[in-house]
């Protein structure tokens, strides 16, 4: 079968040659036309809202700014759930909305709704949304590895992620957010 595959296509070079150009300007016509992710973006549409304030502890934070938020956005229209994380200093209210809404759109409604609480707690606290990117997208990633002899690895790994070793590159040089995986973490307990 092959070898009579192979005969037919010797004694026709023309159409075997011409067959293999139009498939190769397909190709080419098909890679600018075609709406294709490589990766494509699977999470939902989603709009985070951060508030620092500053040496408040968490459950005056959640009574006076994460609360009157997500109650004024659990009226925003196409929202799917509200969801919050209170922590000391900050506040973060996650406004996930149904699948299909323009995230422009979205973020929109949320900066509406958040004129209408504007000063409500105090007018120094400025709830601000976050970039209008997904947490699904790894943008850059890189490894530090340490091959002096004199290290330990438990040192090396916590000190290259904190920065404090000589080559401080992750949490100063690096200007965007970083997302630290692996290595060991410092924790520090206070016995009383």
């Amino acid at each position: 079968m092959i070898s009579r595959i192979i005969e037919w296509c010797a004694h026709n070079r023309f159409l075997v040659f011409t067959a293999v150009l139009l498939l190769t300007l397909a190709g080419i016509w098909s890679m600018g036309h075609v709406p294709l992710d490589a990766l494509p973006d699977i999470s939902d549409v989603q709009v985070i809202i951060h508030t620092n304030w500053e040496g408040e502890p968490p459950n005056i934070i959640e009574d006076q700014v994460t609360y009157p938020i997500v109650t004024a956005l659990l009226a925003a229209p196409r929202v799917k759930a509200v969801r919050a994380q209170t922590m000391f200093n900050d506040s973060y209210v996650f406004v996930v909305f149904e699948d299909g809404t323009d995230i422009y759109w979205a973020r929109s409604r949320v900066v509406e709704y958040l004129q209408t609480i504007a000063g409500r707690p105090s007018r120094q606290l400025h709830p601000a949304i976050g970039p209008d990117a997904t947490g699904a997208g790894w943008v850059y990633e890189y490894v530090l590895v340490d091959h002096s002899p004199q290290a330990e690895p438990g040192r090396a790994a916590e000190a290259y992620r904190t920065g404090t070793c000589a080559i401080s590159l992750q949490p100063f040089l690096v200007s965007a957010e970083v997302a630290s995986i692996g290595g060991f973490v410092r924790q520090y307990q206070v016995a009383a």
